[in-house]
Formats: structure tokens, C-alpha cells, sequence
């Protein structure tokens, strides 16, 4: 029995390197994998196994674009000679879904969950992903919902002036998770003109702070965050 599935390790990283913050999930998303690996030699033996951790990492990162396995360079509306001018970095990476922008007052969040320790369902997983930040917002009188076939959280979903206010995009491999969310707090949210974000050429992007007109507390936002994940995914974190 793994005594650690009720708590999740936190960390909060700040403001750092998209690249930087990459290697960190890769070390404990590999540490995770080995030790699965591990408990099936042991279970072949009937040896006692040893127990994953889980972790929920927050953090900003300086300007860059990601764009997934799956996304379309032709998303990126600018060439390298434009990105070095501007300071902007650009990542291939191996998570779901198209290209987006990462920068300073957007908050970012990694869960690298062994979901083996909460529910096999990758899809309940992305909803659930999805509810932590749709009841975050909610608690700012800000409402928002899903569209379905479309990746993300939404303001105005239903309407000609929908807008994405929290971005999604994960891998995730023998139940074990990685990559995650991206909400738009107090950003700068000029650098999205430079891509099609997502792939999705119709919608608009938003934030937290142009809906409400003020800036938001983002140390109050990460408190509130955390306290939904636990709510939702029946965790502690420590």
C-alpha cells in the first residue's frame, strides 16, 4: 500500500526558463517512470513495492513560444530573425495540443500526478484540469466553461466573442502525467498576435486582469488554486 497517495509534493518555481522548468518535470516524471518499473520486477517476486511521489509544480516563465507534437508551424506568425529581435524563445515539445505563449503574469501549472494513484482516466484527468480552473475563476465572479472540441477554458463560450482565458496541453505515459495548464493572470497579451493560438484562427485570447480591470494578486490566485486541487482530486499537498 503506498502511504503517499493522499499528499502531493509542491513546489513553486517562480519566474524561470520554459527550458529549465522542461528539465525539472522530465527528472521527476522519469523518477516516477523507474520506479514503476521497478514494482513490476518486484511484483513478479512478490516483493513489497515502493511508493511514487506525485508533485504539483506553479510557475511564470520568460517569453516563449511551445508549440506540441501534433501542432502546425505555420501557427507561428513570425520568423527567427523577428523572435531573436523580440527576445522571445521557441520550443518543440513533446505534450498535446498546438502552439501557444508563455510570459511573466501568467501562471503555470504542472501536475506530474501518477494517476495510478487516483483514477486511470486520462480524459477525467483533463476535466478535472479544466474544473480546478473554471471554480478558481468563478471565485472572481468570472464565468467560464468549456467548448466541446475545442481544448481549453472559455469566457463567453457560448457567444461570437468567446475567448480563451486558460490554455491546456499534457503528456502523459503509463498513467504517469506531465506539462499541464497555462492561465492568463496579468499578462501582456500582445505576443498571442504573433501566433494562431491553439491553431484555433476565430477566437480571441483573454486574461483575468482585462476582464476584471484590475490586476490580480497572483500569490492570492496560486492559494486558491491549490485549494481546488485538493478539493477535486481528493489530495494534500505538502
Amino acid at each position: 500500500m503506498n502511504n503517499n497517495l493522499n499528499e502531493v509534493e509542491f513546489h513553486d518555481l517562480g519566474l524561470i526558463d520554459f527550458h529549465k522548468a522542461w528539465e525539472i518535470q522530465e527528472i521527476k516524471f522519469n523518477e516516477i517512470l523507474d520506479i514503476k518499473s521497478e514494482n513490476r520486477k518486484r511484483e513478479k517476486l512478490n516483493q513489497v513495492k515502493i511508493p511514487t511521489k506525485s508533485y504539483l509544480l506553479f510557475c511564470q516563465h520568460y517569453s516563449v513560444f511551445t508549440i506540441g507534437k501534433s501542432g502546425k508551424i505555420s501557427n507561428l506568425l513570425i520568423n527567427k530573425i523577428e523572435l531573436d529581435s523580440l527576445g522571445i524563445k521557441f520550443h518543440k515539445i513533446n505534450r498535446g495540443g498546438d502552439i501557444t505563449y508563455h510570459g511573466p503574469g501568467q501562471l503555470v501549472c504542472y501536475p506530474i500526478f501518477d494517476l495510478d494513484n487516483f483514477f486511470t482516466d486520462i480524459h477525467k484527468y483533463l476535466r478535472l484540469l479544466e474544473e480546478v480552473v473554471i471554480r478558481t475563476l468563478l471565485e472572481y465572479d468570472i464565468k467560464s466553461g468549456r467548448i466541446e472540441g475545442q481544448t481549453g477554458v472559455w469566457i463567453d463560450r457560448n457567444s461570437e466573442f468567446a475567448r480563451k482565458i486558460c490554455a491546456f496541453g499534457v503528456k502523459s505515459s503509463r498513467w504517469v502525467t506531465m506539462h499541464g495548464l497555462a492561465l492568463n493572470v496579468n499578462n501582456d497579451l500582445s505576443n498571442f498576435t504573433k501566433i494562431i493560438p491553439c491553431g484555433i484562427k476565430d477566437k480571441s485570447v483573454t486574461s483575468m486582469n482585462i476582464e476584471l480591470g484590475i490586476e490580480i494578486s497572483m500569490n492570492n490566485l496560486k492559494e486558491k488554486l491549490k485549494k481546488h486541487f485538493e478539493k477535486l482530486f481528493s489530495f494534500k499537498l505538502c
